[in-house]
């Protein structure tokens, strides 16, 4: 057994989504993003004396819609707090959060893991609360500025449970949980815009005990692949401590992207440093039951229902349906597709292929309609173009809409299947190759991929290649 292999371990998630509201979590500012330094702020946000917090309830609404998402408990009645520490981009020397009666408990996420199948992490605890500010180490030289634009921005924090045993199945937690979230409306999980942030605490202990090690929390992580690699180099980092004989201290650790390294930037609070107590200023927040219910009827059919539904109702392989659910709204255009006529598995292609590929590069638009893209796909199926002609005329319709028999003629690309006409270039084509013929007569057979060849350029493409082949044989062989 390798030293790597004694050793297991454990890793538990603390991720920060950024609820899809227009306006701030007890104020009226807006939270969207890209704005100047500190101009969306206001007396609440900024901390000032006298400013009293007012609950925003559409934030309230959509981390209950969350809750709901994760399968979690929503408690009628929580409790708003204050977490006090002291640093420059939190105003008011404290962050209103929710500490002992949090929104949310108790509630689960299954997810792929590439070494023990479907795993259900837990969902300890979900809570509201609002964002810091943020620093800024690049605007002014040799100091640091601090943009308050952020502060007060609604949050949902998601609590796992120590479930996790690799990073990569981390990775995994983390791209179900932006697929729910995203499906449910609840937020866009941006991680270039810090939609949804990332903190881990992990730990490691020889194979076999029960006893969890001494946690660390590596912060700092703003991509899938980014928690990956920082777990996979902190518990590198914590088996060779402990290999050596040296212990692990509990402490904050800051993941370096260009070094791929990890270093400490704190020892690690517990939560009687950050001091909570109840927040004065704002009852206790009470869910009306009619919300809950309203908040249920508003969940789509998530995920890992959808994948199960498009293999059993569609045939599709388990890898195509996990393609097509990994973005909200791809799946629906796949069934519109599929109900404009497409076949199934012809349309999940063309979908996972050009489509997709043309969003990509397009914000995510799916910028050719269901109906075009259906005929496309039959067009391709009866032969009137080939597969390759079909994505140029593809990029027409992308980029300017139309017909696409019509776009597909204007450009060339309709294939010829008259007899007649085929009959016309590959009587051509084999008069001017004798030597050609000649050897294919002798044996060599592998000249017919040559001459089909000769007989696309000769048409300009517009040869059936599925009948080209069947009439040159009739030719060479009789």
């Amino acid at each position: 057994m390798t030293a790597a292999a004694a050793w297991e371990t454990v890793i538990g998630l603390e991720t920060h989504v950024q609820l899809r509201t227009r306006s701030k979590m007890f104020c009226a500012c807006s939270s969207a993003f890209g704005a100047r330094p500190n101009t969306n702020v206001c007396p609440v946000c900024l901390g000032l004396p006298g400013a009293l917090p007012t609950v925003n309830g559409q934030a309230i609404r959509l981390a209950v819609r969350a809750a709901i998402a994760l399968e979690c408990q929503v408690h009628r009645r929580s409790i708003f707090a204050r977490k006090n520490y002291f640093y420059p981009d939190l105003p008011k020397g404290y962050q209103i959060s929710q500490y002992e009666e949090p929104l949310a408990t108790n509630g689960g996420l299954t997810f792929s893991s590439p070494d023990r199948g479907v795993v259900r992490a837990t969902i300890v605890r979900l809570h509201v609360e609002e964002d810091a500010g943020k620093s800024l180490h690049d605007r002014v030289p040799r100091a640091t500025a601090v943009d308050l634009n952020r502060s007060g921005v609604p949050l949902a924090e998601i609590v796992t449970g120590p479930d996790f045993r690799a990073p990569q199945e981390a990775r995994a937690y983390l791209l179900a949980l932006k697929e729910v979230l995203q499906y449910a409306g609840v937020s866009d999980c941006d991680l270039e815009k810090g939609s949804l942030r990332v903190d881990a605490n992990v730990s490691v202990r020889r194979a076999g005990d029960t006893v969890l090690g001494t946690k660390t929390e590596v912060k700092n992580i703003n991509s899938f692949a980014f928690v990956e690699k920082a777990l996979g180099v902190e518990r590198e980092r914590q088996i060779a401590v402990l290999e050596a004989g040296g212990t692990i201290e509990q402490q904050t650790m800051l993941f370096d992207v260009k070094a791929n390294a990890v270093r400490p930037q704190r020892s690690k609070e517990e939560s009687k440093d950050y001091r909570y107590f109840p927040e004065p200023d704002l009852p206790p927040l009470v869910v009306p039951e009619a919300w809950l219910e309203e908040e249920r009827a508003a969940i789509p059919e998530l995920p890992a229902a959808k994948r199960e539904r498009l293999v059993a109702r569609y045939g599709l392989p388990a890898q195509d349906a996990g393609v097509l659910t990994q973005a909200a709204g791809v799946a629906d255009y796949f069934e519109a597709v599929v109900a404009a006529g497409a076949d199934p598995k012809p349309a999940a292609n063309w979908v996972m292929g050009e489509a997709l590929a043309d969003a990509n590069q397009h914000d995510g638009a799916l910028r050719v309609a269901p109906g075009p893209l259906a005929t496309l796909i039959a067009l391709v199926k009866g032969g009137a173009v080939s597969t390759q002609a079909a994505k140029r005329v593809f990029v027409v319709l992308a980029e300017h809409g139309g017909e696409p028999r019509a776009v597909a003629e204007s450009l060339g690309l309709v294939q010829e299947a008259d007899a007649g006409a085929l009959a016309r270039w590959v009587d051509d084509v084999l008069a001017a190759q004798p030597t050609e013929v000649a050897r294919y007569k002798g044996g060599e057979v592998k000249l017919l991929a040559f001459f089909v060849g000769q007989v696309m350029k000769a048409s300009k493409g517009k040869a059936d290649p599925k009948l080209v082949p069947e009439l040159l044989k009739q030719r060479l062989e009789s």
